[in-house]
C-alpha cells in the first residue's frame, strides 16, 4: 500500500487525482507505516507547490448567531441551544481595527465572516464594502469574506470594493450533506462557489471532517472540492459543541486527522491546504505534524465561536520545523 501512495504522489505532481477507492483505504490509516507514507506524499506536494513558506490567515466573526440554517455542527444555528454569542454586524471601524491587529500578528489574509444563510443586503452590505475598501487601500492584509450564499450582483459590489477572495465551504460531501443540513442543498453551495469564481474572486473552499461520515464519504468531499479547483482549501476537524446535534459524536483521532490532511492534499496539490477549526483539540501535541502531512497554511487566533492558539505558539511550530512565515501583503 505504501508503494501505491508513492505512485499517487507522483501522479498528483502530473495533475492526476488518486483512485477514490484506494484513497478511502488510506484516509483511515491502518498503521504508522501507512501514515508515514501519506505524510511523505503530502510533504512532497507541499514543498513542490508552496516551498517552505506557510501562510497565516485570521477572521472576524462580524455578525454572530441566529442563523436560519440547521447545520448540525454549528453553534450559531437558531435551531440549536448553545452558548454562542448573538450580536448584529460590527461596524467598518471595528472590522478594520481587527484586520490591522491580525496583520501585525503575521496574518497575510483577513476574512469577514457573517452568520446567516446568505450574503447581507442593504446597509449591512454597504458597511462590509466600506470595511473591504479600507482594508484594500491600507494593504496590510488581503481582504477575504465568508458571507453565505452569494448572488451575482452582491459579488459585483464586493469585487468593486476590492475583495480578493471569497470563502464558501462545501462542509460535507454530496452523499453525507443531507444528514448534516436540510435547510439548503449541497448544490446551493456549489452554485455560490461558481458565482464567486465568475465574479473574479480567488476561491477558498473546503469542509469539515469528523461529521460521522464514512471514509468513502470523506473522500467524496475531497473529490468535490478538487472539482472546483480552489486556490485555498480550509480543512476543519469537528470539535463537537454542546447543544448541537453532533455534541456527543466520537471525534477523529490525531492520526485520522493527519491522514485526512495528506489525502486532501493528494486531491488538490496546488491549493494551499489550510488547517482551521478543531486543529488544536483534535491534533493536540501532534499539531506541528500537519505541515509534514501537506498543510501549507493555517488560521491563527480565534475561530467563530471557539478559541484558538496564541500566534506565538504557531510561529514556534514553524521555526522548529525549519519553515518560514510567508511575507505579509504589504511586504510582498
Amino acid at each position: 500500500m505504501t508503494q501505491q501512495i508513492r505512485q499517487a504522489a507522483d501522479a498528483a505532481l502530473k495533475g492526476q487525482r488518486p483512485d477514490p477507492d484506494l484513497a478511502a483505504q488510506w484516509i483511515e490509516p491502518s498503521g504508522l507505516d501507512q501514515l508515514a507514507a501519506l505524510m511523505e506524499a503530502g510533504s512532497l506536494l507541499r514543498q513542490t507547490h508552496q516551498s517552505q513558506e506557510v501562510e497565516f490567515c485570521a477572521i472576524v466573526n462580524a455578525r454572530s448567531g441566529r442563523c436560519s440554517e440547521n447545520c448540525a455542527f454549528c453553534a450559531q444555528s437558531a435551531h440549536h441551544q448553545t452558548q454562542a454569542e448573538v450580536y448584529p454586524l460590527l461596524d467598518a471601524d471595528e472590522i478594520v481595527r481587527r484586520s490591522r491587529a491580525a496583520g501585525r500578528a503575521g496574518a497575510q489574509r483577513f476574512g469577514i465572516v457573517t452568520s446567516g444563510k446568505a450574503c447581507p443586503e442593504g446597509r449591512e452590505l454597504d458597511e462590509i464594502c466600506r470595511a473591504v475598501e479600507r482594508m484594500a487601500d491600507e494593504g496590510a492584509v488581503s481582504p477575504c469574506a465568508s458571507l453565505g450564499l452569494l448572488a451575482p450582483e452582491q459579488a459585483r459590489r464586493l469585487a468593486d470594493a476590492g475583495l480578493r477572495r471569497y470563502h464558501h465551504n462545501l462542509e460535507a460531501g454530496p452523499t453525507h450533506f443531507a444528514r448534516i443540513c436540510t435547510t439548503h442543498s449541497f448544490e446551493d453551495r456549489i452554485e455560490t462557489v461558481q458565482t464567486a469564481r465568475e465574479a473574479g474572486f480567488e476561491i477558498c473552499c473546503g469542509g469539515i471532517v469528523g461529521l460521522g461520515e464514512s471514509p468513502r464519504e470523506r473522500v467524496e468531499l475531497a473529490q468535490a472540492i478538487a472539482e472546483l479547483e480552489p486556490d485555498s482549501l480550509p480543512l476543519n476537524f469537528l470539535n463537537p459543541i454542546k447543544g448541537t446535534p453532533l455534541a456527543g459524536i466520537n471525534t477523529l483521532t490525531p492520526l485520522q486527522a493527519l491522514a485526512a490532511v495528506a489525502v486532501f492534499k493528494l486531491f488538490t496539490p496546488r491549493a494551499h491546504l489550510r488547517t482551521c477549526g478543531g486543529r488544536e483539540q483534535i491534533l493536540g501535541r501532534l499539531a506541528p505534524m500537519m505541515y509534514l502531512a501537506g498543510a501549507s497554511a493555517t488560521m491563527v487566533g480565534d475561530y467563530l465561536t471557539t478559541e484558538g492558539r496564541q500566534v506565538s505558539e504557531d510561529l514556534e511550530d514553524l521555526h522548529s520545523l525549519g519553515l518560514n512565515l510567508a511575507p505579509t501583503v504589504a511586504a510582498g
